[in-house]
């Protein structure tokens, strides 16, 4: 008999009911230390005082009232945003999927208005995640995601990951855009160098392109900088922000600049949910704690401590694992051929430690929360190795 939820989801029998920072706890009150933060979620902790603060205020005013009318904090959020980055404009919406979906639209709007409907396909890098929307898995290609949707839809080229000849020779005069993520996430936390970002920028305004970014997964603070693409010193034509920007309240963002945006006029995209009251709330005290001086700095510092702790682990136990790569607080161990990375997972999770398993093989993602200190990292390291060694 089917579950009465739908059984989409490879579920752990762990039972979760209540969090606290950097920890879960099961329905016995035995604490997990969360390094997978819901997926790059939790970016600032579970039940974070200002964010809860914020939240319970604005339930007791206002929940919805639909985008019929204006409303402060919609306004003043997106102000911050555009304050914050290259954008001029901010769409919200409610999943990092609707805010792809509504680049893919601007995307074409842009180019429809413009009088060159015929510039409609987007090239995506080969190993990229975009959301489970039809869009977004025509976008991304990947086959656990595409397996029995076909035929999917039209109009997205793939190129080999970081591979600047191959997407140089996939652009033809129907190419309207290139979407990419900084740092690939579901693909195994692989880094885009920025030397390849900067050639990418190059290639779209040498060729009219629209550079389209997802940072649903790296950015809001997961890589050290508010958005990843800082690191390369670049500024896209739209992005899609999710995951973080809510901290676990459902909120997302497509961020554009006027010229990207040019298309979009009354009527021709919406969202009934996306900007609501609570929603908006929460994204400004997100944003608040995101902003005080010397957030980032100390977010670079711990990010360093850990990933030393973890190169520190791998020398000692080569044969388990064999290496560590991302960048802040968006980390991978990669491990042998020999390990079940899932099991290895699982494992962990009965041990008290809790990871991401990436769709990428043979790497587990390691996602802690913005503000975990060093006793948080070496209680990791702690359980990492107890559960290393037993594991050998």
């Amino acid at each position: 008999m089917i579950d009465a939820v739908l059984p989409v989801y490879r579920r752990s029998e762990l039972t979760i009911t209540r969090g606290e920072g950097a920890y879960l706890f099961n329905e016995n009150e035995k604490a997990y230390l969360d390094f997978a933060s819901g997926i790059a979620v939790n970016a600032l902790g579970h039940c974070h005082p200002h964010v809860v603060k914020a939240l319970k205020e604005q339930a007791d005013t206002l929940w919805h009232c639909s985008n019929l009318y204006r409303m402060p904090l919609q306004r003043r959020l997106a102000e911050r945003l555009v304050e914050a980055t290259f954008a001029d404009t901010v769409f919200f919406c409610s999943s990092g999927t609707e805010a792809v979906e509504a680049g893919v639209k601007m995307v074409r709007r842009h180019f429809h208005m413009k009088g060159q409907p015929q510039r409609h396909r987007i090239i995506t890098l080969e190993g990229a995640f975009h959301g489970r929307s039809f869009a977004g898995i025509s976008a991304s290609g990947h086959p656990q995601a595409v397996e029995g949707y076909a035929p999917l839809l039209d109009g997205f080229d793939h190129v080999a990951f970081g591979d600047i000849e191959a997407l140089k020779a996939a652009i033809t005069p129907a190419t309207a855009a290139i979407l990419l993520e900084p740092v690939q996430g579901e693909g195994g936390i692989r880094v885009l160098n920025a030397d390849y970002l900067k050639s990418v920028r190059a290639l779209c305004d040498e060729h009219g392109i629209l550079l389209f970014l997802d940072e649903v997964q790296c950015g809001m603070g997961r890589t050290g900088k508010l958005f990843a693409h800082e690191y390369a010193g670049i500024s896209p034509d739209l992005m899609s922000v999710a995951k973080g920007i809510g901290n676990g309240f459902p909120l997302a963002a497509l961020l554009a600049t006027e010229h990207a945006a040019s298309g979009m006029t009354p009527g021709s995209h919406g969202s009934t949910y996306g900007a609501n009251p609570l929603a908006m709330a929460v994204g400004n005290a997100v944003l608040d704690v995101m902003q005080e001086i010397n957030f980032f700095k100390e977010v670079n510092d711990i990010a360093e401590y850990l990933s030393s702790s973890l190169r520190a682990l791998c020398a000692e136990f080569p044969q388990v694992l064999e290496g560590v790569r991302g960048i802040g607080l968006m980390l991978a161990i990669e491990l042998a051929p020999s390990v079940n990375y899932r099991e290895f997972a699982e494992s962990l999770r009965h041990r008290g430690l809790l990871t991401s398993p990436a769709v990428a093989p043979q790497i587990i993602r390691i996602l802690p929360p913005l503000i975990i200190t060093r006793e948080h990292v070496d209680q990791a390291i702690t359980l990492l190795r107890a559960h290393i060694e037993d594991w050998n």
